[in-house]
């Protein structure tokens, strides 16, 4: 009787394990964007800068972790893909790799809210964050967690790489 419940325990054990583990997020590939339920107007400027400004107070403060997609701590790819998740129904890829693959690639000036722009801060490393308006921009700073900054600061002046826009 023993070694029939040690033999039955350990043939469901694969299935317990797999029934037990988290589903598999589900991601985007490269440039790949999923929309989920509601459209994107990004035409009513207005709308789109009102969404921003309400994003950024809710992540406001919240500091810089590497992978992290929660108030306790968020990336600035994690950041764009919130933001775009919760007020556009966009699912953008969630890496800056394959964000700055997605969409349209736009001139700095032809920048319009809602816009992404990326910046070159390291040989390898990249940044990502949404155009508001003014040439200001929503990101997660690794040292000061979530803020609003403007492009026109000389070190994000001088790391700028390009700017996408996405939209259906």
């Amino acid at each position: 009787m023993n070694r029939f419940l040690s033999i039955a325990t350990l043939s469901l054990l694969p299935f317990l394990i797999v029934a037990c583990s988290p589903a598999p997020e589900r991601s985007t590939s490269a440039g790949h964007i999923v929309r989920n339920g509601k459209a994107a107007d990004f035409s009513d400027t207005k709308a789109v800068k009102a969404a921003l400004y309400s994003e950024y107070q809710h992540w406001k403060g919240t500091r810089y972790a590497l992978g992290g997609m929660n108030r306790r701590g968020i990336d600035c790819s994690g950041l764009t893909y919130m933001v775009y998740k919760k007020q556009f129904g966009i699912e953008l890829p969630r890496t800056t790799l394959y964000q700055s693959k997605a969409g349209q690639w736009i001139k700095r000036s032809e920048l319009r809210p809602g816009d992404l722009v990326f910046f070159k801060t390291e040989s390898k490393a990249r940044h990502v964050g949404i155009y508001v308006e003014g040439n200001q921009f929503l990101h997660a700073s690794t040292s000061k967690g979530v803020m609003l900054s403007t492009l026109d600061n000389p070190y994000w002046k001088e790391k700028y790489w390009h700017s996408r826009r996405v939209s259906f």
